[in-house]
């Protein structure tokens, strides 16, 4: 892999904290602006002789006044001037490269603000991703969740880095570790990296840990994503435990991760075997929309998606050793396994209709 070059980042965000400087000709004033209402001075008394003339009441303001420590709300086009700005500043970064990415080539502000955004609806709208145990997942420092794969096409890695950023109290991003063909494809090999995803082995897997970085893994790899829809739910082989070793040298907790919905997505009936070795994919999958529909039988079924994160399993308590001992990988392999199936089947039974 190429080194991504590091561009130092400025942040024109900042600079919209200055005041603006006081107009003094032609200055509108807002409603909510105390200056705005003008002060009556009351007449003198009324004296022996003179007609009545009336005290003058000031005049009350059109809008109640803002309750004690809380600022006043903006007013106008406030919020929309900021996103404004905010774009063609950040139209401005990618223009002349004033933005930096990582030795990984992550870009951080492209996937919150362009990334993120194109999934987000996907998550929200499409397949109303209901999350629990956000909890547990730490506010800080480095831990590998591993999660069950499934539904042909790898949408279930997408909504569970989106489900992390936006449920959990500290934002924080997923690094998900793909495999070998998603490096291969030209247009997805460039976004994959852009989003902060990585080659699916220990090397890379160990830095991002040691860095602090929150790191995603599905064991069962092309064996659960491409699994027949009779097999769904069903648990493949999670391969030889390689997570559980890298977790063991960086010290990190495993989370398990439990994910409800995406098997129905793309109900695989079949494999052309012949056709997927021509291609150069593991697989190629049938199903009853696809090829027969053509493209539109590419669009997934809105399932009802419900991801769980399990309580974390800590490894930080072995010795450095442990790491090469394959009893003890087997055994943390087959706890973390049992968990993430027992937790689908609690799951399953919970859910009241595969699409609500």
């Amino acid at each position: 892999m190429a080194d991504a070059k590091v561009i130092p980042f400025d942040d024109d965000r900042s600079r919209g904290g200055a005041q603006r400087p006081t107009r003094r000709r032609g200055a509108t004033r807002r409603k909510n602006d105390p200056a705005a209402v003008r002060e009556v001075t009351a007449m003198p008394a009324q004296q022996d002789g003179e007609p009545g003339v009336e005290r003058a009441e000031p005049v009350p303001s059109a809008e109640p006044a803002p309750k004690p420590g809380t600022a006043p709300e903006p007013r106008g086009g406030g919020g929309l001037e900021r996103r404004i700005a905010g774009g063609l500043a950040f139209l401005r970064r990618r223009l002349t490269g004033e933005y930096e990415v990582d030795d990984f080539g992550y870009d951080e502000e492209l996937t919150d603000q362009v990334l993120m955004s194109l999934v987000r609806p996907l998550y929200e709208k499409y397949f109303r991703v209901e999350v629990k145990g956000i909890e547990n997942i730490p506010s800080d420092g480095g831990a590998l969740i591993v999660a069950n794969h499934s539904g042909t096409l790898p949408l279930d890695g997408l909504m569970m880095q989106v489900a992390v950023h936006d449920n959990h109290p500290q934002a924080r991003h997923l690094r998900l570790l793909a495999a070998d063909l998603v490096f291969m494809l030209p247009v997805v090999n460039e976004l994959a990296r852009k989003a902060g995803h990585t080659l699916a082995c220990a090397e890379d897997a160990e830095r991002l840990l040691e860095r602090g970085e929150l790191v995603g893994v599905m064991p069962e790899g092309f064996k659960g994503i491409g699994k027949p829809f009779s097999e769904r739910y069903k648990l493949q082989r999670f391969g030889r435990g390689g997570f559980v070793s890298t977790a063991l040298r960086t010290g990190t907790p495993i989370v398990p991760c439990s994910i409800v919905g995406a098997e129905e997505i793309y109900p695989m009936i079949g494999n052309a075997k012949t056709l997927a070795r021509v291609l150069g994919f593991p697989y190629f999958p049938i199903t009853p929309t696809f090829p027969w529909l053509g493209p539109l039988g590419a669009l997934p079924l809105p399932t009802k998606w419900t991801i769980q994160f399990g309580e974390p399993i800590p490894t930080d308590g072995y010795p450095p050793e442990a790491a090469e001992d394959p009893m003890l990988m087997f055994n943390l392999t087959d706890q973390v396994r049992e968990q993430i199936q027992h937790t689908l089947y609690k799951l399953l039974v919970q859910r009241r209709s595969v699409f609500f």
